[in-house]
């Protein structure tokens, strides 16, 4: 995805230290629900920094079905009754479920736009010389009408690049705010030191985890 390797290593590491620190507290939580969020956020990060290598393209289609169904998943907790507490609970962990939804779905949506832009490149090939064939005109017929479909389609590409990359931009900017609030405010006496670093971390890592999709998204922009 990007010309130079320092910026893929540095956020190949960023991802696959988000999703670490996810499989631990996916480890640790004694709830399933709680289990299967992290899991999914820690399936989210290592899909991403695979998409960074172009890894495993023919496994395009099952990937984006799993991070569809992973934001369809976090739908159904921010829309769940307030009797299910296990759920996405107050209106602040609905809205953080909203969120999540729509980075899953953006996770998706970037799967597919690389997938497209790999059968775009794909279409580029030119048979090499000495082994050009003559081609009927049905033939280019053919042809003619997924080119032109394919072309219709990434026109919205980068208009949608764009926008994801304003959203999740000012998501980090958000993330990184509460984090260096939540840093000078001072923490109610009940609330323990492993609690604190926790909710850090969770600040941190939402932080960097928006800053990488706004950035490969602006690289599909570009």
């Amino acid at each position: 995805m990007f010309n130079i390797p320092a910026i893929t290593w540095t956020l190949t590491a960023v991802l696959l230290l988000g999703g670490s620190y996810h499989v631990l507290q996916a480890t640790r939580s004694r709830h399933l629900t709680d289990r299967v969020n992290k899991s999914f956020h820690a399936l989210m990060n290592v899909l991403m920094a695979a998409m960074l290598w172009n890894l495993a393209p023919s496994t395009m289609l099952a990937q984006i079905a799993v991070l569809a169904g992973a934001a369809l998943w976090f739908v159904v907790q921010a829309v769940a009754r307030p009797e299910f507490k296990i759920l996405c609970a107050g209106s602040q962990g609905r809205l953080k479920c909203v969120y999540h939804s729509l980075t899953m779905a953006g996770a998706a949506l970037m799967a597919a736009m690389m997938g497209q832009m790999t059968t775009t490149a794909g279409h580029g090939i030119v048979p090499t010389a000495g082994m050009s064939m003559p081609m009927p005109a049905t033939h280019h017929a053919m042809t003619a009408a997924p080119h032109n479909a394919a072309g219709a389609t990434s026109d919205h590409s980068p208009t949608l690049a764009i926008l994801l990359t304003v959203f999740f931009g000012a998501a980090a900017v958000v993330f990184l705010i509460r984090l260096l609030r939540f840093r000078t405010t001072t923490a109610a006496p009940r609330t323990t030191a492993a609690s604190r670093l926790s909710l850090r971390a969770d600040h941190g890592l939402e932080a960097l985890g928006a800053a990488v999709m706004a950035l490969m998204f602006a690289t599909l922009a570009a």
